[in-house]
């Protein structure tokens, strides 16, 4: 059970990140402007002005000032609005929301990375949510899905040669429930929402003008930690937290340990403990802690990324990941590594 007395501490960030204070400023100030983005008047060019304000914030944070940023509802619309109807190439370790659209035939090597025959055709990750492994992408790619990526690493879509990239506001701090697709200017896309013709005949209906300007907040904020060095200290905390587990927890794996990785993610595999009830364990004992993408949270399933790489069933089962935060402090890694240590002598003692 959890410690009385002691706060719960989240190490969930790859699933959302807490509200950043620059997003929830932002959105009070959008929260007080009258006008619909579309309106002529006064009211009108106020609204406007705070949402293409957001729109430059957004495209700095990416390195796209020379791209269109089109504004969606999150990462998963903006992947069919990018990927629908193309018969693009992917591969298993892709979010599913990438998917259920793409012809899933790319290989994936046992270290997480994807062979890529043909860039202009095929659609690659750059980071996986649930291994933080980072992807080489080549010039002319396709599609890049940026959602774990963005705002963790330094991206610059000018200089990446991709043709369009996915981002998703509640990865950064931002509010759940906006998103971007980022797009090379000059290109286009078959708008799937029709009607009014907003952002430029792409994505029709009124903007998300509160979403819209907390997740340029976000951006602002994320490309200053960037900048500051933050994920450079997360990093080194990551590297605490797999250093101070790796003597006492035999025939565990840390997933992708030695490849490049998000600075904050670490994968922990652990064969024939499951993930659920490692979890379990974790949240009683006052950690937030997930086994998998959340979007696969509530479904009993083995992980699809991990049994791409090779890994068995039993083992491809019984993963976690924990994934910190600008926020998070070597108490709460060491914390962290206590009660799962534990937790782990208690399950090897029971013979697993």
């Amino acid at each position: 059970m959890a410690m009385a007395g002691r706060a719960r501490v989240y190490l969930d960030h790859n699933a959302t990140m807490p509200l950043r204070p620059e997003a929830r400023a932002a959105m009070i100030e959008a929260m007080d402007v009258v006008g619909n983005p579309s309106s002529v008047h006064a009211e009108g060019r106020a609204a406007k002005s705070l949402m293409e304000r957001a729109r430059a914030q957004i495209a700095v944070a990416a390195g796209a000032q020379g791209a269109d940023i089109v504004f969606v509802s999150g990462a998963t619309e903006g992947a069919a609005l990018a990927l629908a109807g193309r018969g693009l190439h992917g591969s298993a370790i892709e979010h599913d929301a990438v998917r259920a659209w793409v012809t899933e035939d790319l290989a994936v090597a046992a270290d997480g990375s994807v062979a890529i025959p043909d860039p202009a055709t095929s659609t690659i990750q750059a980071a996986n949510s649930e291994t933080g492994i980072l992807q080489d992408l080549p010039p002319g790619l396709a599609v890049s899905d940026w959602t774990q990526a963005f705002g963790k690493v330094p991206l610059a879509f000018d200089w990446s040669g991709i043709d369009m990239a996915l981002i998703s506001a509640h990865k950064i701090g931002g509010p759940k429930g906006i998103g971007a697709l980022i797009l090379r200017r000059g290109l286009d896309v078959e708008p799937r929402i029709r009607g009014g013709g907003q952002e430029m005949g792409r994505r029709s209906g009124t903007e998300n003008l509160i979403g819209i300007a907390g997740f340029g907040g976000a951006a602002q904020a994320a490309l200053q930690d960037l900048e500051n060095g933050v994920w450079e200290r997360v990093d080194k905390l990551r590297n605490i937290l797999e250093k101070t587990l790796d003597p006492r927890v035999n025939g565990t794996i840390f997933v992708g340990k030695g490849k490049p990785r998000l600075p904050n993610t670490s994968c922990i595999v652990t064969p024939g403990w499951k993930g659920e009830t490692q979890v379990m364990q974790m949240d009683l004992a006052g950690f937030a802690v997930s086994a998998g993408s959340a979007c696969s949270s509530g479904k009993v399933r083995t992980s699809q990324v991990l049994t791409a790489m090779g890994l068995e069933e039993r083992a491809a089962s019984s993963a976690i990941r924990v994934s910190l935060g600008p926020e998070t402090t070597e108490a709460e890694v060491r914390a962290f590594a206590e009660a799962w240590g534990a937790a782990h002598d208690r399950f090897r003692a029971r013979g697993g």
